[in-house]
């Protein structure tokens, strides 16, 4: 009995060290197909529009990563390399590509129109099992240029990806991160991250017994209301003790709903809410920030977020120097998730469109040969050789048939060609 219950252990223990890591998973062919066929439209749009790909490492240093401070420390999977360097794993793509573009990137021309598809990895939270921990992203980065049309630029191309892939409905949650950080200043700084939570989250009991003046959580339960029709929200918040810099935020937020608004292009956009509480997770933003919800299922779905960043390229930079940048991610998992249910998706894996089998093992040079020329003919073909050479022919006609794979072609030794189509089976 004991000698059994060892064997138990042991095998699964030997199943557990084969298996993913916890919080990845493996992708098979189908999985593959959906989600190139996401990142192929995504593409299609940012070549459209004139980005271009960037490739950056998945391993990065430490102190690149938190950017400044902006990204915890406990979110990033840390590697410890030969010579005692901190070093991680990419947690998200913006922080990489303004230090490679800082150091790889001098001297060229501005803006530069930048897109990834890549994966990231984040650590999950303790105490949740199999919580997710490699993601796969795609999206745009857009540096060297500042103001309200580049900031609609951005956001159109995000409509446009959407569109692309038939989303809808979805909202677009529009926000600023440097005005909602000036409209908090007055709150205490031992409680002001308290407060921002609460409003991010629509926490009013939190508000009411926070440790506050009365004058205080008034202004805390109106901004927790800054959000809404955008026109509503910009009237409330202009009805405010604004300083200059506030005020010249809220006119160009407003500028930028306008033109956002404007009747040529406003169909193509998501619903716009702005709110001016909306938080991000990685706090490097300095102006608009914002995030596209589906409420295509019955869970809300953050299928993308982004913002803009005018500060974080002058950390990476030997003199200091800023560069305007802006961009947004796309989740290709929260993407693929709520895709599945349209039927857009592709079902099945690609089959091959020519079987070549050698009708004798002495046939085997001149089958090989013969796949080749048929690869060299056209473009994209696929061409499989029939390796199990004991079949009979009615076996490999029906393995064919199941296969999807509608010709074959039967080689003689002396390398003579005989085609057969099949007529395929219903799926």
């Amino acid at each position: 009995m004991v000698g059994c219950l060892g064997y138990l252990a042991a095998r699964k223990n030997k199943e557990m060290v084969y298996q993913p890591p916890v919080g990845s998973r493996d992708l098979f062919p189908l999985d593959v197909a959906q989600k190139r066929w996401i990142e192929q439209r995504l593409q299609q749009v940012f070549h459209s529009w004139g980005y271009h790909r960037i490739i950056t490492s998945t391993l990065e240093r430490l102190d690149t990563l938190m950017a400044g401070g902006a990204v915890e420390q406990s979110t990033v999977i840390q590697v410890q390399d030969r010579d005692s360097e901190a070093l991680g794993l990419r947690p998200e793509l913006t922080a990489s590509i303004a230090r490679a573009a800082v150091a790889r990137m001098t001297g060229i021309t501005h803006p530069q129109r930048l897109y990834y598809n890549a994966n990231v990895f984040r650590r999950g939270d303790r105490g949740i099992h199999n919580r997710q921990q490699e993601f796969y992203q795609a999206g745009v980065e857009l540096l060297g240029s500042s103001g309200v049309a580049t900031d609609a630029e951005i956001l159109l191309v995000l409509a446009d990806c959407l569109n692309r892939l038939q989303l809808n409905p979805c909202y677009l949650v529009l926000g600023d991160a440097g005005l909602t950080r000036s409209l908090l200043s007055p709150f205490p700084e031992a409680l002001r991250a308290r407060v921002r939570a609460a409003i991010a989250t629509l926490d009013r009991i939190t508000l009411e017994t926070l440790s506050l003046s009365v004058e205080l959580q008034e202004r805390a339960l109106l901004l927790m209301d800054l959000r809404g029709q955008p026109a509503d929200v910009l009237q409330r918040v202009s009805s405010l003790s604004l300083d200059q810099a506030q005020r010249a935020i809220v006119n160009g937020l407003k500028s930028l709903v306008e033109l956002l608004q404007d009747s040529r292009f406003a169909s193509a956009l998501p619903t716009l809410i702005l709110d001016l509480s909306l938080v991000q997770v990685f706090d490097y933003y300095t102006g608009i920030v914002f995030e596209v919800v589906s409420t295509s299922d019955s869970e809300k779905r953050v299928l993308g977020q982004g913002g803009r960043y005018d500060q974080l390229l002058s950390l990476y930079h030997p003199q200091g120097k800023s560069c305007p940048g802006i961009g947004f991610v796309l989740n290709i998992e929260d993407l693929h998730q709520v895709l599945l249910p349209t039927g857009q998706l592709p079902s099945q894996t690609a089959a091959s469109d020519w079987l070549v089998v050698p009708t004798s093992p002495q046939a085997y040079a001149a089958a090989f040969a013969h796949a080749q020329i048929i690869r060299q003919s056209t473009h994209l073909v696929r061409v499989e050789v029939e390796l199990q050479g004991q079949n009979s022919p009615a076996a490999i006609r029906e393995a064919a048939q199941r296969r999807r794979i509608a010709k074959i072609v039967w080689i003689s030794e002396t390398g003579e060609p005989q085609i057969e189509h099949l007529e395929l089976l219903d799926q």
